[in-house]
């Protein structure tokens, strides 16, 4: 795995709550920021405290929306003013 590109503390925050949000896939994060699930996930570990990356991990595995080939849509219902 490459390492994580030095970010801003503003663009961090913005992948923190796309990670979050149930319908932004992983694909979309690479897209738009060019971090990996597995980068995502480094970048999580490092900037969440122990108890939260936990939680989210177990929010997030196996999430058919957080995957686009596991989705049975293509569209969410719901798009973010602060994504591009």
């Amino acid at each position: 795995m490459r390492k994580i590109p030095e970010l801003n503390p503003e663009t961090i925050s913005r992948i923190i709550e796309m990670a979050w949000e149930d319908r932004t896939p992983f694909a979309a994060i690479e897209i738009q920021y060019g971090l990996s699930e597995k980068e995502v996930i480094s970048l999580m570990r490092k900037e969440m405290k122990p108890s939260s990356f936990k939680m989210w991990r177990k929010r997030v595995s196996g999430r058919k929306t957080k995957h686009i080939r596991q989705r049975d849509f293509l569209i969410g219902r719901f798009k973010s003013a602060n994504q591009n």
